[in-house]
C-alpha cells in the first residue's frame, strides 16, 4: 500500500508527575525482587540464573513504560515490549534448565512484569501488594519448605476439603432469605459452617505448631477477631473431648471475649467517636479480666499440653453443622421476639441484638448516635446492656454445653466479665 496509506499513531499524552510516580513504583518493585535474588546468590556463581538487581530493575522499568504506553493508546508498542521481555525470560530458562530446573527466578521475572504493567496503568497499590507477597515467598523459602515437610496426609486432606467448601460450594449457594421469621440464608449459614470448621482447623494447626495447650488458646484468641460467640460455642463443644486440656480451651474463650471488647471500642471509634468516648471506661475492667485469664492459661500449661496431637478430623464438619443449626434456631427466636413484642426502645433493641450478634449491635448503636436519634451516653448505655446480654448468653453456653475443667473456668471468667459490665452500668 506504500507510504501514502500509512500514518504514525497518535501522539501520547504528556508524561506528567502521576505517570512518573507509577514508573517509580514499577522500578522499585523490580529492584526489590532483584535485591532478593542477588542476596540469595541466584545472580552469580556456577548455578546463577539470568537476572540480578540490575536486570530486575530494568524489567520493572520497561514493564511500567509498557503500561503507560497502553494507557495512551499505543497498545502495539506496549505488546511488543512485553512480548520481547517474556521471550527473554523463556529463553533464559531454557538455557538454565540444562543444569538446574529451578524456575523461581524466571517466574519472579514474570511477576515483576505483571506488577510493572499494573503500576504503569495506575494500579500502583495492587502492584506494590503483589511485589510484597512475592518478596515474602522468596525470603521465607526455608520456612515454607520446613512447613511443607511437617505436613502429613491429615493436613493435606483437610486443606483440600476446606478449599472445596469455600471456593466451590459457597459461591453456588443462593443468598436467600427463604421462609418466615427472617428466613434461612443458605450462603450465610454455610459461611458460618466455614467459620466453625476453619476455627477447628486453625486450632489443630496451632496445636501442631506450638503445642496442644498454647495452640488452643492462641486459636481462640485469633477467632475472637471474628466472633467471640462462635469461639465460645465451638470450644464448649470441644470440651467434651477428654484429650483436650480444659484450661487451654477456657483460656482461648477468655482471649476471644477480651478481644471482643477491643473490637467494639475500635468499631465505635471509627463509626462515632463520641460513642467511643462515652464507652471506653466501662470496657477496661472486663477486657483486663479476659486478657489476664488468657495469659494465665497460656503460661500454666498442664502436663498433656505437650502430647502429640492425634486428631484425625481437624475440620470437625459434623459438629460445625450442628452448631450452625443451633445458631439458626437462635436467629429464629430473636426474629419471633422482635415480631411479637417489638423493639421496646433503645435498650430493648440492644438486648435483642446482643442475643445474636455484637457487631450488628455496635453498628446499630453507632448509627443511633451518629443520626442523633439518641444521645451518645444513652447509646453507650444501651450498647453495654447488649454486650452484657451477649456475655450472659456465652456464659450459658459454657455452663450448659461445656464439660470438665473447661466449664467452671470459662463460667467463672465470663461471670467476672459480666459482673464488671454490671458494675459499669450501675455506676
Amino acid at each position: 500500500m506504500g507510504w501514502k496509506g500509512w500514518a504514525w499513531p497518535a501522539v501520547p499524552e504528556s508524561f506528567d508527575l502521576t505517570a512518573l510516580q507509577h514508573l517509580v513504583v514499577a522500578l522499585l518493585g523490580g529492584m526489590a525482587v532483584g535485591i532478593e535474588r542477588q542476596w540469595s546468590g541466584k545472580a552469580d556463581g556456577p548455578r546463577a540464573r539470568f537476572a540480578g538487581i540490575r536486570t530486575f530493575t530494568l524489567l520493572g522499568l520497561v514493564a511500567g513504560l509498557a503500561g503507560w504506553l497502553w494507557t495512551t493508546g499505543l497498545t502495539g508498542p506496549a505488546v511488543i515490549l512485553l512480548a520481547g521481555l517474556g521471550a527473554l525470560v523463556v529463553v533464559a530458562y531454557q538455557a538454565a534448565s540444562r543444569t538446574d530446573i529451578d524456575g523461581t527466578t524466571e517466574v519472579s521475572a514474570f511477576v515483576v512484569l505483571a506488577a510493572g504493567v499494573l503500576a504503569g496503568v495506575g494500579y500502583e497499590r495492587l502492584a506494590s501488594g503483589i511485589i510484597a507477597i512475592t518478596l515474602l515467598f522468596l525470603v521465607e523459602k526455608k520456612q515454607l519448605h520446613r512447613l511443607v515437610r511437617r505436613l502429613d496426609v491429615v493436613e493435606i486432606r483437610a486443606g483440600a476439603r476446606f478449599a472445596i467448601m469455600a471456593a466451590v460450594i459457597l459461591p453456588l449457594l443462593p443468598e436467600g432469605p427463604y421462609g418466615p421469621l427472617g428466613g434461612v440464608r443458605p450462603r450465610q449459614l454455610w459461611a458460618l459452617v466455614l467459620f466453625f470448621s476453619g476455627l477447628s482447623f486453625l486450632g489443630y494447626l496451632a496445636r501442631r505448631a506450638v503445642g496442644r495447650g498454647r495452640g488452643l488458646a492462641v486459636a481462640g484468641l485469633l477467632g475472637g477477631m471474628v466472633s467471640s460467640t462462635s469461639v465460645t460455642l465451638t470450644y464448649s463443644r470441644m470440651s467434651h473431648d477428654a484429650k483436650l486440656p480444659g484450661r487451654s480451651l477456657a483460656a482461648g474463650v477468655m482471649g476471644a471475649n477480651a478481644l471482643m471488647f477491643v473490637r467494639v471500642l475500635i468499631a465505635t471509634l471509627a463509626l462515632e467517636r463520641s460513642l467511643a468516648v462515652a464507652l471506653w471506661p466501662a470496657l477496661i475492667a472486663p477486657a483486663a479480666i479476659g486478657f489476664l485469664l488468657f495469659w494465665t492459661g497460656v503460661r500454666n500449661r498442664n502436663t498433656d499440653s505437650e502430647q502429640k496431637d492425634e486428631d484425625r478430623n481437624p475440620l470437625q464438619i459434623w459438629a460445625a453443622l450442628q452448631m450452625t443449626v443451633l445458631f439458626q434456631l437462635v436467629l429464629f427466636g430473636v426474629s419471633y421476639a422482635t415480631a411479637t413484642f417489638g423493639q421496646q426502645g433503645l435498650v430493648g433493641s440492644a438486648v435483642l441484638l446482643g442475643l445474636a450478634d455484637v457487631d450488628a449491635l455496635t453498628l446499630s448503636m453507632s448509627k443511633a448516635a451518629t443520626t442523633q436519634s439518641a444521645p451518645a451516653n444513652a447509646a453507650a448505655f444501651a450498647l453495654l446492656v447488649g454486650v452484657l446480654t451477649n456475655t450472659i448468653v456465652k456464659l450459658s453456653l459454657a455452663l450448659v454445653i461445656g464439660r470438665g475443667a473447661y466449664r467452671w473456668r470459662a463460667v467463672l471468667g465470663l461471670a467476672g466479665m459480666a459482673i464488671a459490665l454490671g458494675v459499669a452500668l450501675y455506676l
